[in-house]
């Protein structure tokens, strides 16, 4: 069975295939251990499934490679493609935990100012509906989108005016004289 996966993973083009052909062979390797446990049915479902499951993965692969378009996207499915792109830092998972650890804190910190604060006696009146709106809140914030894009782009207007776009172009040792010419031997 293993020459035959062997087999099914040459369809894969190379740099797939060198990038990640040990990692599904073991894993084809282990579920084929796990299977021939529980007798032949399972074996024949699980080489049929990992079979269409290997040529389908090949065909995807290879079409990825011809075109850039990943047919996952456009026709998602319940696996996920192997592509090195799609992983995460190491630090990622740390930074994760980390996160949630502060807040968790912060929660519990904020329950224990809620806790000591006294409550007040003083009702909050109803709340008048004139007074309440989304049209205005989204015209302040567009309105103020509006005018932190007109500053960038006279940041920008200034700058392209002041030729600092040339600063790119310098080349400091082009003027240089040699010693030679000064004088200097």
């Amino acid at each position: 069975m293993l020459a035959f996966y062997q087999l099914l993973l040459s369809l894969y083009p190379a740099g797939y295939r060198d990038e990640y052909q040990q990692e599904m062979l073991s894993v084809l390797v282990q579920l084929n251990e796990e299977s021939s446990q529980q007798g032949w049915p399972a074996r024949f479902l699980l080489a049929a499934r990992e079979t269409a499951g290997l040529l389908r993965g090949a065909l995807q692969e290879h079409f990825y490679a011809f075109t850039g378009f990943d047919p996952l996207v456009a026709f998602p499915n319940r696996r996920i493609p192997m592509r090195s792109e799609f992983r995460f830092p190491k630090t990622t998972v740390t930074l994760m935990a980390l996160i949630l650890v502060a807040i968790i804190v912060a929660i519990e910190k904020a329950k224990a100012i809620s806790e000591s604060i006294p409550p007040s006696s003083t009702p909050v009146g109803p709340i008048r509906p004139e007074y309440v709106g989304v049209v205005p809140a989204f015209l302040i914030a567009l309105g103020s989108a509006c005018v932190m894009g007109l500053i960038g782009w006279a940041i920008l207007f200034a700058l392209g005016r002041s030729g600092i776009h040339r600063l790119s172009s310098v080349q400091p040792d082009a003027n240089q004289t040699k010693p030679s010419t000064l004088g200097l031997k």
